[in-house]
């Protein structure tokens, strides 16, 4: 397969203008033997001539200005951190470390694709988050879970792939400031398991390679059972002294043949995997043993707390998923090693489209936190319906958890800012796949780049990002970029007006997760999410109800556990509300249902029509591959609207104020 066989997201470079110049490179306190670096200067020498049609050359032509960029080792910069800095002699870059080279040169790329000549560049930055990561649900057999791109390109047929797509891959997320990368699936099974095995470590390690030519660490996603499953133990009890042998020799024997790994991701007592649970242990029983042994290796333990029991009955009031996370790993903050990190869903639920910020997040003082969000649209629909998910992720970023009187917000804690802790970051569950775009829809894209964008500078806004990308991406006109830019902002709360307003969620079909099934969902036989009656419908989380809105802080418990000072988007989360009442519209509950379902579908409807608006704008085979995903989206939205309106109406009985057609 060659390069021609997939595109180039936003690394097109797209020709800006023509330059007058010819530009060399000068390295002061840098090699070109160093592999970032050379890669590095291999990016901008292929770019540079992609945006402007000037050459790197160490011998210009006759006629040619002289352009030079410079690049300098300054150790007063922060780690991955650079400063760049436009003439009309060229560009100086400084950085302390090659990371920060390369990351430099992207962003000179980036800011010549966006506008800028090479004169007008300038820009000095260093990541907000110490680790910023993408987390791969690929399997081993070439599928995806939760994958709406095509297949695995990492995986297939139980074999790893390695061509110019991976490097390809590799360039894309360093240009967006990715340094770790999870490249299997967190629900470890059959061959993944032997990934620490000689039987894959050759590949591995050219992968991890070719990862570390671009800054980036590979980690792997572990099975918690391997001692049983691919040791032929009887137990994996985490403190059994035959296990931790175990895994002492299984870890040296892994670093032994990759001695980059960053670590191990760990899902563990979670919807069927195997756990610390099983053996009467603690969660930090379970990752302080794998972490004291890959503590000498410089690795890392990556501790999903994605931990409930699928089991309970939901039709008991006071059983509520969504505390299971604190109620499982409050208690034991503190108790977890320092190359620890508990990774932490932005919601208690699943990813949905409106939820309360985890109060795991905060409510945990003394131990490293990582945010995992998810770019794959699961609940948020797929890559086909129109989501760009960066708002919700700035939401959660800039939420205020009283943990501290200063420095309180997720983007505090998960950065180390909050406890000076130096490990803790970002991830996201990535929605990348092997379809010629990489995203299925092309502007699920956006969603890529944004992760890392914003993982990399917490301090962006939604809509600058969304502005990078559009230039980048197409180069569109002003007015088109404006056209398409407003597009990606609406999408988020059109989708959510016409699926699950008011923080009620999920209301989707069983596994698949797209569609409307009101009362469906996997653990319906335990009763509904939304516990609806004829009376009202939402969750009671207040202290009368499952306690969960206790968990917080008590300046966010008092807010969340009356339902008159609930921000409305998450009414519904928090509280079982009668149908009549009043929103601080004057609406009632179950027209404000009703309104909404109606008005997320037309606006979806002007969604696709903006679209259209672009035609002429964009490259064809884009707009028809866009083109065909409105048309689903304008199906689902209808869907969305005629199910959920007509379920409420016949639960209530309360007819529509507008006298609209519901059935």
């Amino acid at each position: 397969m060659g390069t021609t066989d997939w595109t180039q997201l936003w690394l097109n470079y797209h020709r800006v203008y023509e330059g007058d110049g010819a530009w060399n490179i000068a390295l002061e306190g840098f090699s070109d033997t160093d592999v970032v670096i050379s890669n590095a200067i291999c990016e901008f020498r292929k770019a540079i001539e992609l945006l402007t049609g000037e050459q790197v050359s160490d011998s210009p032509e006759a006629g040619k200005k002289a352009l030079t960029l410079k690049i300098a080792k300054v150790a007063s910069i922060s780690a991955e951190g650079y400063s760049i800095k436009g003439s009309t002699n060229g560009i100086d870059l400084s950085a302390s470390d090659a990371n920060g080279v390369l990351y430099g040169v992207f962003a000179i790329l980036r800011l010549i694709a966006c506008g800028k000549r090479a004169d007008e560049v300038a820009e000095t930055a260093s990541p907000s988050n110490p680790l910023r990561m993408m987390n791969h649900w690929d399997n081993m057999d070439g599928s995806i879970e939760r994958g709406y791109s095509g297949n695995s390109f990492f995986f297939e047929n139980e074999e790893i792939i390695i061509n110019d797509r991976t490097r390809d891959y590799a360039r894309f997320m360093a240009s967006i400031g990715i340094n770790g990368i999870v490249i299997n699936n967190v629900n470890v099974k059959g061959a993944a398991s032997y990934l620490i095995t000689d039987r894959y470590f050759d590949k591995v390690k050219e992968l991890s390679d070719i990862f570390e030519g671009y800054g980036i660490k590979l980690y792997m996603s572990l099975n918690f059972a391997s001692p049983i499953e691919i040791g032929g133990m009887d137990t994996c009890d985490p403190l059994d002294r035959s296990v931790i042998s175990w895994w002492e020799k299984k870890i040296k024997e892994v670093y032994d043949n990759l001695p980059h790994l960053g670590g191990f991701l760990v899902k563990a007592d979670s919807e069927g995997r195997p756990g610390p649970f099983t053996y009467g242990r603690t969660q930090a029983d379970g990752a302080n043993m794998l972490a004291d042994v890959i503590a000498p290796y410089g690795g890392i333990i990556i501790w999903r707390c994605f931990v409930y029991n699928c089991t309970q009955d939901w039709r008991d009031t006071k059983t509520d998923r969504a505390r299971a996370g604190y109620d499982y790993f409050k208690d034991l903050d503190g108790a977890y090693h320092d190359n620890v990190i508990l990774q932490i869903k932005n919601g208690p639920m699943d990813f949905q489209i409106r939820e309360p910020v985890s109060p795991l997040l905060g409510g945990l003082t003394k131990t490293n936190q990582m945010l995992e969000v998810q770019a794959a649209q699961e609940y948020t629909g797929h890559q086909i319906d129109l989501c760009y998910l960066i708002p919700l992720f700035k939401e959660v970023l800039d939420f205020h958890t009283h943990c501290n009187e200063e420095k309180d917000t997720v983007a505090d804690i998960v950065s180390g800012r909050t406890m000076g802790n130096n490990l803790g970051g970002m991830s996201a569950v990535i929605n990348t796949g092997n379809d010629m775009n990489w995203t299925g829809d092309d502007l699920a894209a956006a969603n890529t780049y944004g992760f890392g964008r914003l993982s990399f500078n917490t301090e962006l806004t939604a809509e600058e990002i969304a502005r990078e990308w559009i230039a980048q991406t197409l180069n569109l006109p002003k007015k088109e970029e404006d056209i398409l830019c407003s597009m990606l902002l609406r999408s988020r709360e059109i989708y959510e007006r016409y699926t699950s307003p008011l923080g009620i969620g999920w209301m989707v079909t069983p596994n698949g997760h797209y569609g409307p099934s009101v009362d469906g969902y996997e653990y319906s036989r335990w009763g509904t999410y939304h516990r609806a009656d004829h009376l009202g419908i939402g969750v009671d989380r207040t202290d009368r109800g499952t306690g969960y809105a206790q968990q917080y802080y008590p300046e966010n418990a008092k807010l969340y556990n009356d339902p008159n000072t609930c921000p409305e988007e998450l009414l519904l989360f928090f509280h079982h509300i009668p149908y009549t009442w009043k929103l601080k519209t004057g609406k009632t509950l179950i027209q404000h249902i009703y309104d909404s379902h109606f008005q997320g579908e037309e606006e979806a409807r002007g969604l696709a029509a903006d679209w259209d608006s672009l035609k002429d704008a964009v490259p064809e085979e884009v707009y028809k591959r866009v083109k065909e995903r409105f048309d689903l989206q304008l199906d689902n939205a209808r869907e969305w609207r005629d199910q959920v309106n007509s379920y409420f109406y016949r639960k209530c009985g309360i007819p529509d104020e507008k006298g609209r057609t519901i059935y």
